[in-house]
């Protein structure tokens, strides 16, 4: 227990922050009212897999909220398509302005009442937060004014002509655009208190940076890195092995444009390359999976050449490391090993099976592992690129200062894949650096080499380490990120029968139904059980076949539902969000986004569904979250302090 006595030293400190009762006081009391406001709002996205203008259009709309708190504001005071119309020109105001500019007769009018409109909204959104909290969130030129409007009473006797001069004056001087889109970014951001992103950012879509652009412009975010994501890091971080899986993925999906564009990472020398190893072969099995773009068929060809060329150098990349790294026990993942180059078959688990494609120029049956010349010179060089792309490395900086393996916040564990288990409902265990790890301490263990991966000095053993550490987290089976048994990438695609192309799931994913399991799982990362749930995405929850992503009486949220296209014939969704309020959590289905420009031209929106998971009978407050906790200790601090003041232990400056 803390007493004056036995906290004098930290007491003192704090009498440097507080040198008075008078101050201590007044800090107490702020505090103690802050623990009683409501809980802030949490939103929760997962697996978004660079649809930007998906996940832009929901977090612009926080899965819903915004047009909730428009009916609870104004549900008989405008009619519908005038509440549309202000959803709309929240969500996209610059763009919406410019379209009204242009048709509206008396775009005074126009301003006025949304000026009106727009301020009744944000007083109601900011209701549940600080005056200094709000005041953050302001922007720098209209400070003042916002704060000034939110806190009048518009029918007050006393400043209503003050009111009204506000916004007349805003008008005249012709800054109502500019306000009105000031205002309404402060709108989006009262009505989410903080994001998570449950994994995978990266891979498939056509921009993630636009994502991580999005994100790093958030006002209060957590990340909790994906299997994509790692790779990524993996990359940023100079592993070959990761740099050639995000290179092979972005040919699979015809995606390397990013590569190229965003990135600046100069493919030159791998297209070269490709084009004089694979001249005369159509690379057949790695033509690139396209949906809409618009490719023609030569750089479909060249495409499918660069897919062969980095798949084969990324095999070869990672045996180096399944032979560096005996810990991972990967040694049955040498399938190079495994060819018979003459008669064009491979032998799997003692079973021969043809080869699709069996043209392997840059291979020496004797040592398939080896090198060519020309692939060393390849890959330095486009290391060399993904080390020093400016705009990737402040991405996966970011992805480092916000994110991790795992997260516990609000009694709710997020996770973007699993927590590995072996099939005795017992924590999977990995021996690392010569000590056992497992559940937890395993997490943890493989986010602090991986850490070690990116920041470690260049050539260092920890660095090298910490790397290939980033590698296994992306396809190991112990990883909490991958969540299966084998990454079967060579199968798909050389062997034609789909029996080899199985990916065996994690333990996990069958005893989370199990609410003795989540029980365990709780316990292990100091969760109370009563509380708690597990938030995951990774595996896209398939509706469309009556599969719910709610599971364990509700103790699992599965909210993978297919962000991405390329899932969203399996989900038959485009999508699952979450909303954690003061009264409830609520989980958000999505139908498809077609485009920001027809949802600001025809005013339309995400069709969503909303489920109550669970509701409160008592509102939660500040109190009831992490952030109370740490405010209740502060508050029990200045306390003593109060007291060492009293007692003339500490005297007041």
């Amino acid at each position: 227990m803390k007493t004056v006595e036995s906290e004098i030293k930290y007491l003192k400190l704090l009498s440097k922050q507080y040198p008075s009762i008078s101050k201590a006081s007044t800090e107490i009391i702020n505090l103690e009212a802050i623990l009683n406001l409501p809980k802030g709002t949490e939103h929760f996205i997962s697996d978004i897999h660079g649809e930007y203008e998906s996940f832009v259009h929901v977090l612009k709309n926080g899965s819903g909220v915004i047009k909730r708190k428009i009916e609870e504001v104004f549900s008989s005071t405008m009619r519908d398509n005038e509440k549309k119309a202000l959803a709309t020109l929240i969500y996209y105001p610059e763009q919406k302005l410019d379209l009204i500019i242009k048709e509206e007769e008396n775009i005074d009018d126009f301003y006025r009442i949304n000026i009106y409109r727009l301020i009744e909204l944000c007083k109601y959104a900011s209701s549940k937060y600080t005056r200094s909290k709000v005041r953050k969130l302001l922007p720098n030129d209209f400070k003042y004014i916002i704060e000034e409007l939110l806190h009048e009473n518009i029918d007050g006797e006393h400043k209503k002509n003050y009111y009204k001069s506000i916004v007349e004056t805003i008008i005249q001087i012709d800054r109502a655009k500019e306000f009105i889109i000031a205002i309404s970014k402060v709108i989006q951001k009262l009505v989410v208190d903080r994001l998570h992103i449950i994994g995978d950012i990266y891979d498939r879509g056509p921009r993630p940076d636009i994502v991580m652009d999005t994100l790093m412009d958030y006002h209060c975010v957590d990340i909790q890195w994906g299997n994509h994501d790692i790779l990524w890091m993996g990359a940023a971080s100079g592993s070959k092995a990761c740099i050639a899986n995000a290179l092979r993925i972005s040919a699979r999906y015809a995606n390397l444009d990013i590569i190229e564009d965003i990135y600046g990472i100069n493919l030159l020398p791998l297209a070269t390359f490709a084009m004089e190893v694979y001249k005369d072969d159509p690379c057949n099995c790695f033509i690139p999976k396209i949906s809409d773009q618009d490719v023609s068929t030569k750089e479909k060809s060249l495409i499918a050449k660069m897919h062969k060329a980095i798949s084969v150098i990324q095999f070869k990349l990672e045996g180096e490391i399944i032979n560096r790294r005996p810990e991972f026990d990967m040694k049955h993942r040498l399938l190079l090993n495994n060819i018979n180059y003459e008669d064009k078959t491979i032998n799997l688990k003692g079973k021969d099976y043809k080869l699709k494609d069996s043209n392997f120029p840059t291979i020496d049956k004797n040592n398939p592992y080896k090198f060519t010349k020309e692939e060393e010179i390849v890959m330095d060089k486009i290391v060399s690129c993904f080390k020093n792309s400016e705009k990737l490395q402040k991405h996966v900086s970011f992805l480092f200062s916000k994110g991790s393996i795992y997260l516990t916040a609000n009694s709710n564990l997020l996770i973007h894949g699993c927590i590995p288990l072996n099939k005795d409902y017992d924590f999977m265990s990995m021996k690392l650096q010569g000590s056992e790890y497992r559940g937890k301490a395993l997490m943890d263990k493989m986010e602090s080499l991986s850490r070690e991966g990116y920041f470690f000095e260049e050539k260092s053993i920890q660095k090298q380490y910490g790397m290939d550490m980033m590698w296994y987290l992306w396809n190991g089976k112990c990883s909490s990120l991958f969540g299966k048994d084998d990454m079967t990438t060579f199968e798909r695609y050389f062997i034609g029968e789909k029996e080899t192309h199985k990916e065996n799931k994690n333990p996990y994913f069958k005893q989370r139904e199990d609410e003795d399991m989540c029980e365990k799982i709780f316990k292990e990362f100091n969760l109370d059980s009563k509380d708690a749930h597990i938030i995951n995405g990774h595996v896209p929850v398939e509706s469309k076949n009556g599969e719910s992503p709610i599971k364990a009486n509700g103790k699992i949220l599965a909210i993978d539902g297919g962000f991405s296209r390329a899932y969203q014939e399996k989900t038959g969704i485009a999508g699952y969000t979450l909303i954690y309020n003061s009264y409830s959590l609520q989980l958000v289905s999505h139908d498809p986004f077609t485009c920001a420009e027809e949802a600001i031209v025809n005013e339309s929106d995400i069709l969503s569904t909303t489920e109550i998971v669970e509701h409160k009978a008592k509102r939660k407050t500040v109190r009831d979250t992490d952030a109370g906790k740490k405010l209740e200790e502060e508050v029990k601090d200045l306390k003593l302090l109060l007291m060492a003041y009293k007692k003339g232990i500490i005297k007041e400056i």
